[in-house]
């Protein structure tokens, strides 16, 4: 059976706003893409010989995505081959029952073509899902693939896929180049040397991918092995890192260090968006009980708190754009992380508050142009409620896109709806994928680029804007937003 991608997939049935959704959606489709919050490796660009290893090395090892609706129906990870970690927990591939959590008898697979058959044989879990939107883009539009993902065909597309992944032009700098990426932003622990960032620099690949400066590993008290990141602070940035003082002055000189690189943005994930003022006396105290080992559940969140408010006035001085991502429970699933470790699907949204939680900060700086605090919530109650009166209101607040969860044809018409009115579109940063599924990229921003089309087009039938002025709009919407709020002009 053939793969059909509709040209007017996901407009409105109405046959005038489907009309103009696919007129709007035609004028923007071939703009270059602006990519400014993600999770690709930069390794993958630095070398101009690397692959993406084989289909499922591309396609499913890495993707959480893809292995949580599969864990979700009972099919264990180590069948997608996936192994617990650390690895030594297992022995040719068996892993040991004796360890907590481990389920006896399971064997890590192996066989690349085994694990591409048992996704196939359930790629149906993914139909109506935007998991299952994207995939079915990149088989079609970027691979060339022409039959349905099925039990049936599952060998002969894996064929496919390796013939393709074999040739030049399905390298990821070719691919970079194919889908007219302009600028493609990483996220960058702040510990990270950017070796490969550096090693793209100095090749002269015109390719233009920029660091994004991630501190929670050191910001956050609570993470595992929490001291060992603050050594590797100290060696990385050339500052002995012994007191509060001495942290700030390493943040200061890392962020400096990767604004040399090309970066605008920070990141910075956080389950409250609580933020408050330490006085240099309590931060003091509070990090010098981190260094023995002795910081509580309660140290870790005023720390927290007051550090957002201490990332906002470095951002100020020296322009680096803020990203706050609130609102996510992670490894909701212990078991599943006694075995396998972080980042496995199991991380879960939570309720968050804005209103008061960012007050402290928002009153400090949020009334300074000078600042850019963009802000993500998987808590969509918040929308209306708080964020987009609060967008609407502070001239250094703006909102970003639907994230992870809602990244969605629905997600996203559920956020124009809640947020469009009050917020206003220039108080909204466009798009971003926050992807490490580099072949996803051009397919999520597909997604957006038709979602928004259709969102304008039915201002336009119902007579709230006129023509020219949808146009303005859907090219703000799919490049122009993105690239102003996050201060991506053309770099040197």
């Amino acid at each position: 059976m053939p793969q059909h991608l509709s040209p007017d997939r996901f407009f409105d049935p109405d046959p005038a706003r489907r009309r103009l959704a696919r007129e709007l959606y035609e004028s923007v489709a071939g703009l270059p893409l602006v990519c400014p919050h993600g999770h690709v490796d930069p390794r993958l660009l630095a070398d101009e010989e690397a692959t993406f290893g084989s289909p499922t090395e591309l396609l499913i090892i890495p993707d959480h995505y893809v292995y949580r609706m599969l864990y979700s129906q009972g099919i264990p990870l180590e069948s997608l081959g996936l192994s617990p970690s650390p690895p030594t927990q297992c022995s040719r591939g068996v892993c040991d029952p004796a360890l907590k959590g481990e389920e006896p008898g399971v064997r890590v697979e192996t066989d690349h073509r085994r694990i591409w058959q048992t996704f196939a044989d359930h790629f149906h879990l993914f139909r109506g899902t935007p998991t299952g939107v994207w995939l079915a883009h990149e088989l079609h539009q970027v691979f060339g693939i022409e039959e349905k993902l099925t039990s049936q065909t599952a060998q002969d597309i894996y064929d496919q896929l390796v013939a393709r992944l074999a040739s030049p032009g399905f390298r990821p700098r070719a691919l970079f180049q194919r889908f007219r990426i302009e600028v493609l932003c990483t996220t960058d622990a702040a510990t990270d040397p950017l070796v490969h960032h550096q090693a793209l620099r100095a090749s002269g690949w015109p390719g233009d991918v920029r660091p994004t400066f991630r501190p929670d590993a050191v910001i956050n008290l609570l993470t595992p092995g929490w001291q060992g990141h603050i050594q590797a602070l100290s060696d990385v940035s050339g500052v002995n890192v012994h007191s509060y003082r001495t942290f700030i002055q390493a943040l200061e000189e890392r962020r400096a260090f990767f604004k040399r690189l090309g970066a605008t943005a920070t990141d910075h994930a956080v389950e409250s968006a609580e933020t408050a003022e330490l006085t240099p006396a309590e931060a003091e105290r509070i990090f010098q009980r981190a260094r023995r080992g002795r910081a509580t559940p309660e140290d870790a969140r005023r720390f927290t708190a007051h550090m957002l408010m201490e990332s906002a006035r470095m951002s100020l001085e020296d322009g680096l754009v803020m990203q706050l991502h609130v609102g996510s429970l992670r490894n909701h699933n212990a078991p599943l992380f006694d075995r396998f470790g972080p980042d496995r699907g199991a991380d879960i949204p939570v309720a968050a508050e804005f209103t008061r939680n960012l007050r402290p900060l928002l009153n400090r700086f949020g009334n300074d142009p000078r600042l850019t605090l963009i802000v993500f919530t998987l808590d969509e109650s918040a929308y209306a409620r708080e964020l987009a009166p609060l967008a609407g209101h502070y001239p250094a607040l703006k909102l970003g896109p639907p994230w992870w969860f809602h990244d969605s044809i629905n997600g996203m018409t559920r956020y124009f709806d809640q947020v469009m009115e009050t917020a206003g579109l220039h108080n909204t940063v466009g798009f971003n994928d926050d992807t490490r599924a580099f072949p996803s990229i051009p397919a999520r921003h597909d997604v957006w680029r038709r979602v928004s089309a259709n969102w304008v087009a039915g201002l336009v039938v119902r007579d709230i804007v006129d023509r020219d002025d949808a146009q303005e709009m859907i090219v703000d919407l799919a490049y122009r937003l993105a690239k102003r709020a996050y201060k991506l002009e053309v770099r040197n």
